[in-house]
């Protein structure tokens, strides 16, 4: 199943603007939440898609941008977590007169795909996105209403979404599922009279676009002729905002719900500070790059030195790239390679080293050699985000159980403080702390019950499933 947390964008200009520069500048706003691949549509045309990196494609982008002229788009980029990396799966898809570009992931895309008929469903031939679009077309062609449309698939479904949608009549909508678990804002550029909406308010910033309000969940945008419309096709409380987006995944300069990552990020690492005080440490560290803000909160709080000890060799083959979200393990450990300690400032002492999470455990075992061949005296790692033991059917890279460190060796465990002993011992640590569920969410600034911990609880109650845990293998299509 090819299943996606990426990022999407949907423009229309009602001064019939060419927005396939504002496309391609967004998209790359975008990057972080997707570098496999990307792709735009336009009205009346099959989808652009490549291969890889946005930037990558430099030398062809005013070829892409007259070839390509359009007042109204679509675009997308990848980072697949079921699925293959190729261009096939890559984003927006056509079915008829309808584009379409998705964040999340269908949960029930085998029963989906049942009411779709036609081939038999396998993680080779078909993605959540193809059959949601072909199931859509249909409601669409029924109901002739795409608020309708949508609250009856809605109701099919199971998971999370964002979709743009983009008709041959130039029409840009865009919907996000119920409960909220992925971002998506929607802004205004004045100078062009251009309406956008985007995974994440960084994109709209790239372009010089102002940030209007978030996509409401449950919400149907339309932009077109008219200006921008809107229509609740559905309503679910609570909600459940992704609490990993505001740890890792999004930019730190993009706001969501009214919250700056950034400071959020801030924040958590001084509320870490206060519930895990480290009385001899010599220094705090951030692992490069998305903890660094609450590795700066933890110092700060702490009143310890807060230094760069590890930089990332941003000129390496993939020195630009999240390990995270690479597909495949041996790109992953290429990344970790490029993560170079400063002897300096770690040589003899007692390292506080900040992290955003521990998943599979490859980078932060690989980070904690580093600091110890650094010569550093003691390693005391402190992450942000609580234990991760279950995998994430709502767009997260989290698959599989078999792969997660805190599942592997802490099953049987229900405190923080027995997994992180046992997670300490395999990574190499002289000691691990992890925030808990709690915490966490006091210092993003939202209700504990308006956020999704399933990977960390178990509790799938938001998502309506039980899931069959199913090993990578199976669930990749390898």
């Amino acid at each position: 199943m090819v299943h996606e947390n990426c990022g999407v964008v949907g423009i229309f200009s009602l001064a019939g603007h060419n927005v396939i520069p504002f496309a391609v500048d967004m998209l790359r706003a975008l990057q972080h939440r997707g570098q496999e691949a990307w792709g735009i549509a336009i009205p009346n045309k099959p989808p652009f898609k490549r291969l890889g990196l946005v930037s990558q494609a430099a030398p062809d982008f005013q070829t892409i941008v007259r070839k390509y002229k359009s007042s109204a788009a679509i675009g997308h980029v990848r980072y697949s977590t079921f699925g293959k990396s190729n261009l096939e799966n890559a984003q927006p898809l056509k079915v008829k007169d309808l584009c379409i570009a998705h964040n999340g992931t269908i949960a029930n895309v085998e029963q989906l795909s049942g009411m779709v008929g036609g081939c038999t469903f396998t993680p080779q031939t078909m993605s959540d996105t193809l059959v949601a679009a072909q199931r859509l077309v249909m409601h669409i062609a029924e109901k002739d209403d795409m608020a309708s449309a949508m609250s009856i698939l809605k109701s099919e479904m199971v998971g999370s979404f964002c979709f743009t949608f983009l008709t041959d009549e130039g029409s840009v909508y865009a919907a996000r599922d119920t409960r909220g678990f992925r971002p998506l804002v929607l802004g205004f550029h004045k100078e062009t009279s251009t309406y956008m909406v985007a995974s994440e308010s960084c994109a709209l910033a790239a372009v010089g676009a102002q940030l209007v309000r978030d996509v409401e969940p449950g919400e149907l945008v339309k932009m077109g002729k008219a200006g921008v419309e809107s229509q609740q096709f559905a309503t679910e409380k609570p909600h459940a905002h992704c609490a990993f987006e505001y740890t890792y995944f999004a930019h730190p300069s993009s706001i969501m719900e009214g919250i700056n990552v950034y400071s959020a990020r801030k924040k958590i690492g001084q509320f870490l500070a206060k519930k895990f005080p480290i009385q001899d440490a010599d220094v705090v560290v951030p692992v490069p790059d998305s903890a660094r803000p609450a590795a700066l909160g933890y110092a700060l709080e702490s009143c310890l030195p807060f230094e760069e000890g590890l930089l990332k060799d941003r000129y390496s083959k993939k020195g630009s790239m999240r390990s995270f979200i690479e597909p495949y393990q041996t790109d992953r450990v290429e990344i970790n390679k490029g993560i170079i300690p400063i002897r300096e400032v770690i040589e003899g002492k007692h390292v506080v080293v900040v992290d955003d999470s521990i998943v599979r455990g490859t980078s932060s075992a690989s980070i904690i050699s580093t600091l110890r061949s650094a010569g550093a005296r003691r390693i005391s790692l402190v992450v942000t985000y609580p234990p991760i033991r279950y995998p994430c059917y709502a767009g997260i890279d989290f698959p599989s159980q078999e792969e997660l460190i805190a599942y592997q060796h802490g099953a049987e465990e229900q405190a923080n403080e027995k997994v992180a002993g046992k997670v300490a011992r395999v990574i190499g640590a002289d000691y691990v702390a992890y925030n808990d569920t709690s915490n966490l969410a006091s210092a993003i600034g939202m209700p504990e019950e308006e956020l999704c911990f399933t990977c960390s609880t178990g509790n799938y109650a938001p998502l309506g499933i039980k899931p069959v845990f199913k090993t990578r293998a199976q669930i990749k299509g390898e």
